[in-house]
């Protein structure tokens, strides 16, 4: 991380000159440009004066911010098990709200049973055929529908038909 960027970054964001932040904090406006170029480092104390100066604490400051928005092949992550693969579709969605994967399910074959959780599920029949069970109540799918439920049920997909079965599903929060 760079700090003397970052920390310019959040002064010219509070519309304030190197001198207004100086002046805020008892320190000369060259002062502030060194920090702000990184060739010179402020003491502990004079660090946490600037950061309240421009309305932030330590540990908002050194956050870090996963902003990434796309993601590619290289991203997802694989699991292949006798009956069905996984495709992760995100990095690390354990740590976000929802976690979105592919599922393939061979013809014939079941994914594993789903205990009751506290959250919801949604899944998109990309192809072929699906029965969602859920509970004691059995919904056949075909390509181009969907499904949304709580998982307060238990709840299982199977494919009983003779052509493999891909389903866009995502649950939040993380569950798989």
């Amino acid at each position: 991380m760079d700090i003397g960027k970052k920390l310019k970054a959040l002064r010219q964001m509070n519309m304030l000159t190197q001198e207004e932040l100086g002046n805020r904090c008892d320190l000369t406006k060259g002062f502030i440009s060194q920090v702000e170029r990184n060739l010179t480092s402020p003491s502990i104390s004079t660090f946490i004066d600037l950061l309240d100066c421009l309305g932030t604490t330590p540990t908002e400051f050194f956050s870090v911010v996963d902003d990434k928005i796309v993601f590619t092949q290289d991203d997802i992550f694989e699991q292949e098990e006798k009956n069905y693969k996984i495709k992760w579709l995100i990095s690390n969605a354990q740590k976000n709200k929802m976690e979105p994967i592919l599922l393939e399910i061979e013809p014939e074959k079941s994914y594993k049973k789903i205990e009751p959780f506290e959250g919801e599920e949604f899944g998109y029949v990309l192809s072929g055929k699906l029965l969602l069970r859920y509970g004691k109540k059995d919904y056949e799918l075909k390509k181009g529908e969907c499904f949304y439920f709580t998982a307060k049920v238990d709840h299982i997909l199977e494919n009983k038909w003779k052509k493999k079965a891909v389903i866009l599903w995502v649950s939040t929060p993380p569950n798989f």
